[in-house]
């Protein structure tokens, strides 16, 4: 590996949360270690950020959460995508997407 993980550039991580429950509800950890493999190690997102972005999210109605038992037989809080969060996700998305772009013709440009 020997390449250094990145930086989330502010907002992202929401984005990032959406797209990960997406395809099913997860509790926290598995939501971190989600990332954490799509990204090939790239992105490994601490406790001190993680909790926080999903209670921010809960709280603007994009995620809910309920308590259930984990595949480990623990007790976790289970988060899942609402309505307005997929809305949500799909614009951020977009706007990421034309955010990409634009970068990588400003850094294209000699």
């Amino acid at each position: 590996m020997g390449e250094k993980r990145l930086d989330l550039p502010q907002g992202t991580l929401d984005l990032l949360i959406l797209k990960t429950l997406e395809l099913q509800p997860m509790h926290g950890w598995g939501i971190s270690e989600r990332l954490q493999q799509r990204s090939r190690d790239a992105i490994q997102v601490q406790q001190g950020s993680l909790y926080p972005a999903l209670h921010r999210l809960e709280r603007r109605g994009w995620i809910k959460a309920q308590w259930a038992i984990s595949e480990n037989s623990r007790r976790a809080k289970f988060y899942e995508l609402t309505a307005k969060g997929s809305k949500q996700l799909a614009l951020e998305a977009s706007d990421w997407n034309r955010l990409a772009v634009a970068v990588s013709e400003i850094l294209r440009t000699t």
